[in-house]
């Protein structure tokens, strides 16, 4: 059964979140709360426990995880960003943007897109995520909690222990939500393509993108 920490989404316990972040440290998979909807997350260099993720999520190893970091000086550790990247990315961060980006040798190649050798990051907006991040020291594997065959991510913390209690160990319940996944927006493309809209607002990054035909989950 999943342990569940009740905590305040703008001034979190730091007893919970340690313990949260002790659970996750032993190869736990966790829910977590974030700026646009509650993810999947477990720990980066878990082998065992990033497989748990993907068969839980109900993706292969095709689909694009992501790496939560806390800031972007995390972010150039595990990914190749040029000048023009970094300011993209830098007038939409933090913020609930998902960017794909060119993986360094520090991201596992089992993480990364089997024949791009791509990974999504991002830095969260939300003072629960953050503060477990750092507790944790370096950046969580993430992937929107969208359950299998399904379109919409979970919002709620009860439907959460609902059907996820027997499935992973820790649930961290921050209240409610925003009901969208993050925007994705392909950094590797020339133009950047706007893989998909979420909660974040294209125009920000000041650039026009090229949208995607398909968009991912």
């Amino acid at each position: 059964m999943a342990q569940i920490f009740e905590v305040h989404p703008d001034n979190p316990q730091a007893r919970f979140l340690r313990q949260a972040a002790q659970i996750l440290g032993q190869g736990g998979i966790g829910a977590i709360p974030t700026d646009s909807s509650y993810a999947l997350v477990c720990q980066l260099d878990d082998k065992a426990a990033a497989e748990s993720l993907r068969r839980i999520r109900g993706v292969d190893d095709k689909h694009h995880m992501t790496l939560l970091c806390r800031d972007l000086s995390e972010l150039g550790s595990y990914a190749r960003v040029d000048n023009k990247q970094y300011r993209m990315i830098k007038t939409a961060t933090p913020g609930p943007f998902t960017f794909i980006l060119e993986a360094t040798k520090e991201v596992p190649r089992r993480l990364s897109h089997p024949s791009r050798r791509t990974i999504g990051l991002r830095v969260p907006d939300h003072r629960v995520t953050q503060d477990l991040l750092a507790l944790m020291g370096g950046p969580l594997l993430a992937t929107t909690l969208i359950p299998p065959g399904e379109h919409e991510p979970i919002n709620d913390p009860q439907e959460i222990t609902a059907r996820y209690d027997k499935l992973i160990q820790l649930i961290i319940d921050a209240g409610a939500c925003p009901m969208k996944p993050t925007t994705v927006v392909d950094l590797t493309a020339e133009p950047p393509v706007l893989v998909r809209r979420g909660c974040g607002d294209p125009a920000c990054l000041g650039l026009e993108l090229q949208e995607a035909e398909e968009a991912q989950e």
